[in-house]
């Protein structure tokens, strides 16, 4: 995989167009500035996560005694669920905090930044080519640093997209996202086959 590639991959894992609707409910009874600071810390927190995981994983996928092989199927499975979530999403509580309490680590930098198909990725990614860890991590900073981006401007992109064109966008990455899990599927089982 490349670096763009993987780039690319983790973006459309994180789905910054997907969670712009919770990140916006699970906000907007806070204060403006208030919120860019909270917005700030939570993608932080979510990016130190992600970066324990892919430096870590090798170590704990030896600790756990998993192959390759064994990650990439889960992690394709996992991919395919979240990206069926986001084609055919279900209505109940966004964040389950009472409105206009602060949120701190969950929801919003786990899971909705750093969960669990993004965490599996990276250690598939860290168990693949461990040679390769300055290229993950640039793909990891390259997804990551869009994702804030389209994050922090959430109320520019909700007025451009529409509630309409959010859901369209977050539809159309979870078919490109299901297409990548079904890859990373087929390649587990040729790998654990041959």
């Amino acid at each position: 995989m490349e670096m763009l590639t993987a780039a690319v991959t983790l973006f459309l894992i994180m789905d910054p167009l997907g969670n712009l609707p919770i990140f916006i409910s699970v906000l907007k009874g806070i204060d403006s500035k208030r919120q860019r600071i909270i917005l700030i810390r939570e993608l932080i927190i979510a990016l130190g996560i992600m970066l324990l995981f892919l430096f870590a994983g090798q170590k704990i996928l030896d600790f756990l005694h998993l192959r390759q092989e064994s990650v990439s199927i889960a992690g394709g499975i996992i991919l395919f669920l979240i990206a069926i979530k986001m084609i055919f999403p279900s209505h109940g509580s966004i964040s389950g905090l009472p409105e206009g309490e602060e949120p701190f680590l969950v929801p919003l930098a786990v899971p909705m930044m750093a969960g669990p198909s993004i965490l599996a990725a990276l250690i598939l990614m860290a168990n693949q080519d461990p040679n390769r860890m300055t290229d993950w991590t640039l793909a990891l900073i390259i997804a990551w640093s869009v994702s804030a981006v389209i994050l922090f401007f959430s109320s520019a992109f909700q007025r451009i997209l529409g509630n309409r064109g959010l859901t369209a966008m977050e539809r159309l990455m979870g078919m490109i996202l299901v297409m990548i899990a079904v890859q990373m599927l087929l390649d587990g089982i040729a790998n654990y086959l041959g």
